[in-house]
């Protein structure tokens, strides 16, 4: 992974004094709330509903050992003893005292870390692929290219105040895990017919109050191209993107309202002008990112004890079959760290469960660890002789839940609990849903199925591209949640399907329930999800479950 040389430790250490001295301004009062705001966003601190919140960046969802610990020591230090884990492949502080902010951004510094770039109108923690560099089906790592991204982007001094946030995702793999479709700009590897490997350019993606899946600017652009051209689409989108209206400037709108011909034509042109200004730098740059990220050396050895657990030990058994994936080396496996268990806050872990993580990745993993936008940890690079262990200890810390992919293992945004510009609660029903679902042990029968729950229209949950989508709004004062079906955040992308009214707080649930049950009794057999029987019936027989009062009165 990239470790930080000179220049970055340098930079960081100038930001964070500096920031530093704005903090102790707005303290003794010299700047205001409203002078200190922009001020404070450009380094990724919120003032929520209750307290401020801090949001840390980790690029690429990739941190080692070193830092998760210091995740977890900033947590008990600072904090109240744990840390959100986001679907930016962030985590939130949500109870900072403003004089300790300095401190806390002194303390990533010492391992790498920082807030920038986590808010304001610039370009976002870019995100990729969890399973980055370990996936059996990826054609090859795609962390180097956003470290480039991230670097080449880091106060880029003509990106700093865009007509809104811009965020771009990346994966290697033909299966997209990294939602591209829904960002700005996606980026998926892909061959071309001479089997050489480049990007296939997508831009337009979005959720919030006007869902759209991206569209494909080019089929297959070169890797040396990249940079130049990504840096094409963010001028052309500084120039066109609407500044009259905040809900309107987001690059989709400005596809939208221009056309994807138009916008194609725009980039290119642009391409073609600040392409030779690159001069093969930023191929150089990657070269050497590149080398930081060099697979690890590999053990051979037995994985007879793998084979023993698995055989002997049902509950580790039934973790190895929803929580591990191949891995591109036969040994290895790709553990994931469910931070769902059922009943607690989806993507919470504590200070003492960040230290596990921490202890797992140096001893057993390499010493990489990944955040998923699932709000989950994987440990990439486990061989499989050491999973009965790590299974173990797991156990100890509440780690162990074998659900992801499955109902419990549900995405939710803080909801209005925490933010303050929620509608609506969601942890709350999301905890329901799953300590429901526990309840009646029929969980795995269920199988695949993504739930996404998001607290307002803004949707950090990603509502819109869950299987069951559930957004919270409030009508006239009163919690009111709305249903959609259908969505899918993969290389299939879709926005899910509105299915009608909302519902209250405490019809949420049942309704959930009836609509699983008519998907069990729908499916074809067993190996059929969620989604493929919504696919292939469409919305009509899991609206008339969702209002049988309406059915029994067209009747």
């Amino acid at each position: 992974m990239y470790s930080y040389n000179d220049f970055d430790r340098a930079f960081l250490a100038e930001r964070n004094a500096q920031f530093r001295a704005q903090v102790e301004r707005r303290i003794d009062g010299s700047l205001t709330e409203d002078e200190f705001k922009p001020l404070r966003l450009m380094n990724g601190l919120y003032l929520q509903l209750h307290a401020y919140m801090l949001r840390v960046a980790i690029p690429y969802g990739t941190l080692n050992g070193a830092q998760m610990r210091q995740l977890a020591h900033i947590a008990e230090r600072w904090d109240k003893g744990y840390g959100h884990f986001t679907t930016r492949q962030n985590i939130q502080y949500n109870w900072p005292k403003l004089r300790d902010v300095p401190d806390m951004l002194d303390a990533l510094a010492v391992v790498g870390m920082h807030a920038i770039q986590t808010s304001g109108n610039t370009i976002r923690n870019v995100t990729a692929d969890h399973f980055a560099g370990a996936a059996a089906d990826e054609i090859a790592d795609p962390r180097p290219v956003a470290e480039l991204l991230r670097q080449w982007s880091t106060d880029h001094p003509e990106f700093q105040f865009l007509p809104r946030k811009f965020k771009i995702a990346v994966t290697g793999s033909p299966n997209d895990r990294a939602v591209t479709k829904a960002h700005d700009i996606g980026l998926r590897m892909v061959r071309n017919a001479a089997g050489e490997a480049g990007f296939e350019v997508i831009v337009g993606g979005g959720l919030g109050r006007t869902p759209m899946v991206g569209k494909v600017l080019r089929d297959f652009l070169p890797q040396a191209d990249l940079l130049p051209y990504v840096e094409a689409i963010v001028s052309v989108y500084n120039l066109l993107g609407r500044r009259d209206n905040k809900y309107k400037a987001r690059i989709k709108i400005t596809v939208h309202e221009n056309g994807l011909q138009k916008i194609r034509e725009l980039v290119e042109a642009r391409f073609t002008q600040i392409r030779p200004e690159f001069s093969g730098v930023d191929q150089k740059m990657l070269k050497a990112i590149e080398a930081q990220f060099a697979a690890p050396e590999f053990h051979t050895g037995s994985i007879a004890p793998f084979k023993a657990g698995y055989h002997e030990d049902p509950v580790f058994r039934s973790w190895a079959d929803t929580n591990l994936t191949a891995h591109r080396n036969p040994d290895y496996s790709i553990v994931s760290i469910s931070l769902k268990s059922q009943g607690e806050t989806p993507g919470d872990a504590t200070s003492d469960q960040m230290r596990v993580m921490a202890e797992l990745a140096e001893e057993f993993a390499h010493n990489e660890l990944r955040i998923s936008h699932e709000q989950n940890v994987i440990l990439p690079h486990v061989h499989k002789s050491h999973l009965p262990a790590i299974h173990a200890r797991l156990k100890e810390t509440g780690l162990a839940t074998a659900n992801i992919g499955l109902i419990s293992d549900i995405i939710a945004c803080p909801g209005m609990d925490y933010c303050a510009l929620a509608t609506a609660r969601s942890i709350p029903v999301a905890q329901k849903i799953a300590t429901r679902f526990d309840e009646l042990k029929f969980e795995h029968e269920i199988g695949e199925l993504k739930i996404k729950i998001s607290g307002c229209i803004n949707a950090c949950g990603h509502h819109h591209v869950g299987h069951i989508g559930i957004l919270g709004l409030d009508r006239a004062g009163v919690e009111n949640y709305q249903i959609t079906l259908g969505g899918d955040g993969t290389e299939t992308a879709a926005i899910g399907e509105r299915a009608g009214p909302g519902f209250a707080y405490d019809e949420i649930v049942p309704a959930i329930e009836r609509l699983i049950d008519t998907y069990l009794d729908l499916r074809t057999d067993s190996s059929e999800t969620f989604l493929q029987t919504y696919r292939r019936l469409g919305l009509r027989p899991f609206k008339a479950a969702l209002y049988p009062e309406t059915k029994a009165h067209a009747a």
